[in-house]
């Protein structure tokens, strides 16, 4: 069965391999054996690498290349989040070490330990049939794994402090409105009008839990023996405390369907036979957390409408990058597209009153 895997790191991503092996045997003498280092070529933000020391495999994350908007690519923030969650949500891969020290590979990092298993990407894993069963245990299971998260008692394991619920539907409309201006490069009407309507149509503030803000199929890791366990979330650079809904909307905005622009079937998994679609997901939502499902669905719209804008000004940053020179990576030549298919998917939710097909 075909492990996630590193491949050889891209052009102008490379790392000083040199300074990284004199700080680990500074701060981690215990690891012993030759330094090799290599890149997880899937993921569009954060840079990933597998750091293997001797027989030991280790996962290093870092901003990506040109990137200057530092709350979303927050290393500390990250490794903080992962030892702050550890005690409550057993599938967070555990931290390691992380370091401010620019000197070292040209940018703030952290390391945490490799979780060996199958990631859902834009393919089916080579030896692996997604049968319509297959894909629905895993969707499933997927969902049933943020309402676990969200379910998370944040008193308990004073999680509170990890962000600000009061007014987070406000500040995030604001906030991701204000960032797709910034990294605008295209005139996109679609996306102009849903940052509009979302303005004018914020429902009323859920009570706060953990929420990941970045889930979906490609940052959870299956169990190679049973694929419809999960046995880690990865990813958590976005995490706080907030409004659950908005977590379960940027789900939804990542979970095409078969009626939805090609570019966003290309972009996941979701849209295999066998899958949910993005009503059932809520009815599945609704099941595992207990929420009335009529309450759950009266704004829906606008949850869905928010994921798909706050997925677009995502990839319109990373296009952003790449069209300044920052990043080779040839994948994001065609990002803008994937823009124009967000902004079209959040417009046709609001025309229709429904978020599936």
């Amino acid at each position: 069965m075909n492990i996630d895997s590193p491949k050889a790191i891209r052009q102008g991503e490379e790392l000083n391999i040199v300074h990284l092996q004199l700080f680990l045997r500074q701060h981690l003498p215990d690891l012993i054996g030759e330094i090799s280092v290599s890149q997880f070529p899937s993921g569009f933000s954060n840079l990933t690498y597998m750091v293997t020391i001797g027989d030991k495999e280790f996962v290093l994350r870092r901003p990506p290349f040109g990137a200057n908007i530092k709350s979303a690519h927050d290393m500390a923030r990250e490794y903080n989040i992962l030892n702050s969650i550890a005690p409550a949500f057993s599938k967070v891969p555990k931290p390691l070490i992380y370091s401010n020290d620019t000197s070292i590979i040209g940018a703030e990092f952290y390391m945490m330990e490799r979780v060996r298993g199958v990631i859902l990407r834009q393919k089916a894993p080579e030896g692996i049939e997604l049968t319509p069963e297959l894909m629905q245990g895993i969707a499933e299971s997927t969902i049933d794994n943020l309402a676990e998260l969200h379910s998370i008692d944040i008193q308990k394991y004073n999680l509170s402090s990890m962000g600000k619920p009061e007014g987070y539907v406000k500040r995030q409309v604001e906030g991701w409105t204000e960032r797709y201006k910034k990294a605008a490069t295209d005139d996109i009407p679609l996306m102009d009008s849903t940052a509009a309507w979302l303005l004018a149509n914020m429902p009323a503030e859920q009570p706060a839990t953990l929420i990941h803000n970045d889930y979906k199929y490609d940052n959870v890791i299956l169990n190679p023996n049973k694929l419809t366990e999960i046995i880690a979330v990865l990813d958590w650079e976005m995490a706080t405390i907030g409004d659950s809904l908005m977590d379960l909307g940027t789900t939804l905005g990542y979970w095409a369907e078969d009626d939805d622009p090609e570019i966003l079937r290309n972009f996941s998994l979701t849209s295999l036979k066998g899958n949910l679609n993005r009503q059932q997901i809520i009815e599945r939502y609704a099941q595992k957390t207990g929420r009335n499902i009529d309450e759950l669905s009266k704004n829906i719209i606008f949850y869905y409408a928010f994921g798909c804008f706050k997925i677009g000004v995502i990839v319109q940053q990373i296009y952003a990058r790449y069209k300044k020179g920052y990043t080779q990576d040839k994948r994001f030549a065609n990002l803008i597209y994937l823009v124009h298919a967000f902004g079209q998917c959040a417009d046709k939710a609001i025309r229709r009153g429904r978020i599936s097909q």
